[in-house]
């Protein structure tokens, strides 16, 4: 992408009414939407967010089948989100929204028990072992999904990464959390929950091309 093209989506994210963009000092000193994310929706609906939403195909697709629930597409990378933000003003989807900021003050950006889902679709694997710290499934983010979510909450991870599939399941069953489904190619099981192939996102669709198999996890993160 042209920096003139970054720049113009730069710009109209700036209008947009479904795009929230504060500065990493507003997050820590104090962010306004922290605790009130259902005044921005004007409802009450359980929230469920997109993490690493890349164009937001993922965050787009539930919203139209879950006109009930609300959902919030989390990246760091604006002019990629800025498609799924125009998308949803062209066509007045209301109950989905986009922050830009990095994931790891994401429970800065959310208060405690203010989730109900997070959605991790085709993240970087962050395979060698110096990047652990940027796996969206470590320990520590764990911990921090765990905190801004209700009881109960899940936690939903896509990807074609096997290495990054068996690295979470690891940590499942290795820290307590409670395993619900794991299929490592969801397109070859007939049982695999509808919300899993609901979409495919631009990346998984290029994977699916070459046969790749997409690999799927859906848990309850728990600590003690």
């Amino acid at each position: 992408m042209g920096s003139k093209n970054k720049l113009r989506r730069f710009r109209e994210n700036e209008t947009f009414s479904n795009v929230i963009q504060p500065s990493r000092n507003t997050i820590t000193e104090g962010f306004d939407f922290l605790g009130h994310w259902h005044k921005h929706f004007g409802n009450n609906n359980p929230i469920t967010l997109e993490l690493g939403c890349g164009k937001g195909e993922y965050a787009i697709a539930l919203a139209k089948q879950y006109p009930d629930r609300n959902f919030i597409g989390v990246d760091i990378k604006g002019a990629r989100f800025w498609r799924g933000a125009k998308t949803a003003l062209e066509e007045k989807i209301t109950n989905v929204a986009f922050l830009r900021t990095q994931i790891e003050l994401i429970d800065l950006c959310f208060a405690e028990n203010e989730v109900n889902e997070i959605w991790i679709t085709f993240p970087d694997p962050q395979i060698k072992f110096k990047r652990t710290k940027h796996r969206l499934t470590n320990p520590e983010f764990l911990k921090k999904y765990q905190y801004i979510l209700e009881e109960n909450g899940l936690i939903h991870l896509k990807t074609d990464s096997e290495f990054l599939h068996g690295y979470t399941l690891g940590l499942i069953q290795g820290q307590g959390h409670e395993l619900l489904y794991a299929h490592n190619d969801i397109y070859k099981n007939f049982e695999a929950p509808a919300e899993a192939t609901l979409t495919q996102t631009f990346y998984e669709k290029q994977f699916l091309e070459i046969k790749k198999p997409i690999t799927y996890l859906k848990f309850k993160p728990k600590f003690l």
